[in-house]
């Protein structure tokens, strides 16, 4: 018979399994009580095949995908946006393995999946009359990295010994850099209909900040003293500092402290989550058509590589944990590098020394 137990001071569930007058007892490994009830079954039934010279049906306990995947959302440690959109996309995957033991998946199911889904994106309406060189799969690439994660995670559970997504080619994704001229960003500003729409684009123009970063900035935060603003709380969960440019600090300085708030960004005191309506006004009014809040953090990165800061640097200011997120803006760097020659090795330059 097989029981499930916990121990004074631990997460894990341990196994009891008496079989043929021998008492087995050990940890499932799993904090899980459905999973822990499984692995014990297993085990018993190793046993059981054991005792008649059988081979054991599995080196592994059987685990379900669906019970893992709820342990594996419980224990994440990824932000809160970050978060809810792992479990938004997973919406497309999980009703293909929720019923499925995690070490019967293999790499051929999740290129079947790719497949499916690749055919799906295809085949959405809004992609129709387009060639599919012209479609961005980022979603779907989005959903394997997930899975990778995911399995990973039973790795280090010891139930899998490798991850089935690792080697799956990602597919075309469309880059979507969006950049403004000086013109274009001054349309963008003067189009918000109120001052605080007004100062949070012209902020996350001047900072590269995320819109959640933007929204969570308290006042202890900034320093206008020493010019630095501390982005804290980030996606990367790294902290961050972002110099304050003068422009930045006029518009810091113009901006009221409501004595009932902590946030630079708020609504009569109450904490602002949102300015995405405000913000498609602004862009109607400037006459700008699909720009999104987010492509603000381009519009701030591609002025800086353009203006000849490095892409280091850049990703820095950015929070960028990797110098591959920061690639995407190198193909503005050619034509700084040029300016740069060109105004070094300039007529009136050589003539004046």
């Amino acid at each position: 018979m097989a029981s499930i137990y916990m121990l004074k001071n631990s997460k894990n569930w341990y196994y009891c399994i008496t079989y043929n007058g021998k008492k087995y007892q050990g940890s499932t490994k799993t904090t899980d009580k459905q999973s822990a009830k499984q692995i014990a079954e297993s085990i018993q039934t190793d046993l059981a095949r054991e005792t008649y010279d059988l081979p054991a049906l599995r080196n592994k306990s059987i685990v379900n995908f669906t019970i893992l995947w709820q342990e594996y959302i419980k224990k994440s440690t990824n932000a809160k946006n970050t978060l809810t959109s792992t479990i938004s996309r997973a919406k497309h995957f999980l009703p293909v393995f929720q019923n499925k033991p995690v070490e019967d998946i293999n790499t051929l199911d999740l290129k079947n999946y790719q497949l499916q889904r690749r055919l799906e994106i295809i085949n959405n309406p809004k992609n129709k009359d387009k060639r599919e060189s012209e479609i961005s799969f980022k979603s779907l690439n989005h959903e394997l990295q997930i899975l990778h994660n995911f399995f990973n995670f039973c790795i280090e559970k010891n139930l899998i010994d490798k991850n089935p997504a690792a080697g799956i080619r990602k597919l075309n994704t469309l880059s979507r850099i969006k950049t403004l001229s000086d013109e274009d960003i001054q349309k963008l500003i003067s189009g918000a209909t109120n001052k605080l729409t007004r100062d949070l684009i012209t902020f996350l123009i001047y900072t590269g900040c995320r819109k959640g970063e933007a929204l969570n900035l308290k006042w202890d935060d900034v320093d206008l003293k020493t010019g630095v603003i501390a982005i804290k709380g980030t996606k990367t969960k790294y902290d961050r500092y972002i110099p304050i440019s003068e422009p930045l600090k006029a518009v810091l300085s113009g901006i009221e402290k409501n004595q009932d708030s902590l946030y630079v960004f708020n609504r009569n005191g109450a904490k602002l989550t949102d300015f995405k309506r405000s913000f498609h006004t602004a862009c109607k009014k400037a006459g700008l058509k699909d720009l999104r809040i987010h492509d603000l953090r381009h519009v701030f990165a591609s002025k800086m590589v353009m203006g000849g800061t490095s892409l280091y640097i850049t990703g820095e200011l950015l929070g960028h944990r990797t110098t591959q997120m920061t690639k995407r803006y190198s193909h503005l760097v050619p034509e700084t590098l040029k300016k740069a020659v060109n105004d070094i090795w300039s007529k009136d330059n050589m003539e004046s020394q």
